[in-house]
């Protein structure tokens, strides 16, 4: 099988800075502040984690791949390199290896990015190769990734030794402008063919809302409030079920970023990884209130990596809290948590009391 692999090398950096995505200016903001490349990292543990099928590979020079499989110890089986090594590359490299490949004759296509990284590549092969997403970028809506890198693996081994089935899957994006002013426009590009696995490939972003949910949120946030601890920070994921505390609290809350309350009263809106960091330093007490993301369950890793790996060592398990509307909770099978830190994974895997009501909890499994 004829592997085209692609890496968007800056998928994801934005996320730990509050960008709402990954653009040019996340790029340089990040870069600048000194974090490290994600996307690679997510690569070579999906390559490592390939343990067996007849597979040769095509893939993008340098960083968008050609690197990575040297890592990963694959040089061996790589066919052939498209484009140039360079030390930054943009979306045109993306539109151009994805094509190159396709007419190549690449069976399937493994991208490591986020939703962006699948509109490109969308818009490059029409959805006429199937597509395995390796999630990586700040936004991973869409219906084309695994869970996880180690997934993508199992996934690509599936489909070489003829097992798992093509599906249509959509391609999500959000309009990143509006997505920075706080609004969500979530719009469907296309449809592209993906490989199904049970257990493996996570489902499309759920966004159904209705007046009777609108109420569960309510008394959620009313019970979440009148049991806050004022001597206590709270630091709060997006959404609209943790973020309906904006009825209760004094002050603004954003409703896609992360925000710090105190006291009863905002202190920080729409913040990132290192004011919290700073508000958790001499050993505050601190909760964090997340909900899942619909339909695929995650409660850290997925639009909320303000909240990083170096945030959650310096919480307790114990002081997560996770608050979910009764039908999003009937819909999810297991909480999921994926931060790239297996040592923080392993922490905050096992169950959780989950919030669905006023005063109710059901339990859950976060794998």
């Amino acid at each position: 099988m004829l592997v085209g692999f692609i890496v968007n090398p800056y998928a994801g950096l934005g996320g730990a800075i509050g960008f709402k995505g990954t653009n040019e200016e996340a790029i340089e903001r990040a870069l600048s502040l000194g974090y490290d490349l994600i996307a690679p990292k997510r690569a070579v543990e999906f390559l490592v984690n390939l343990r067996g099928g007849n597979l040769r590979f095509i893939t993008g020079a340098g960083l968008m791949g050609e690197y990575e499989l040297a890592e990963a110890g694959l040089s061996s089986i790589i066919e052939r390199v498209v484009g140039e090594r360079k030390s930054r590359t943009s979306r045109e490299d993306t539109l151009k290896a994805a094509w190159e490949m396709v007419d190549h004759g690449a069976d399937v296509l493994v991208f490591v990015g986020g939703d962006g990284t699948l509109k490109d590549i969308y818009e490059a092969t029409k959805g006429s190769t199937p597509v395995i997403g390796v999630p990586s970028g700040v936004k991973v809506y869409s219906g084309a990734f695994a869970y996880t890198p180690r997934e993508a693996a199992r996934i690509l081994e599936c489909y070489a030794s003829g097992r798992g089935s093509l599906v249509e899957a959509e391609v999500l994006d959000v309009d990143e402008d509006l997505f920075r002013r706080d609004v969500l426009d979530l719009r469907v590009y296309g449809m592209v063919k993906t490989i199904r696995v049970e257990g493996l490939l996570q489902p499309s972003k759920g966004l159904s809302n209705t007046i009777d949910e609108d109420e569960n949120k309510l008394a959620i946030a009313r019970y979440l409030f009148e049991n806050m601890q004022g001597d206590a920070y709270y630091i709060l994921g997006p959404g609209t079920t943790v973020k309906a505390l904006r009825h209760f609290v004094k002050g603004e809350l954003s409703l896609l970023g992360v925000d710090v309350i105190y006291g009863g009263a905002v202190l920080l809106k729409d913040t990132w990884e290192k004011p919290i960091l700073d508000v958790l330093s001499g050993n505050a007490k601190a909760y964090i209130v997340v909900s899942p993301i619909g339909r695929q369950g995650f409660i850290f890793g997925r639009g909320n990596q303000q909240i990083s790996p170096r945030v959650l060592r310096l919480v307790k398990k114990d002081n997560i809290i996770v608050v979910a509307t009764r039908r999003k909770i009937r819909e999810l099978e297991y909480l999921r948590v994926y931060t790239g830190d297996e040592e923080i994974d392993a922490k905050l895997r096992g169950y959780y009391k989950v919030l669905v009501d006023y005063g109710i909890y059901e339990v859950k499994k976060a794998i």
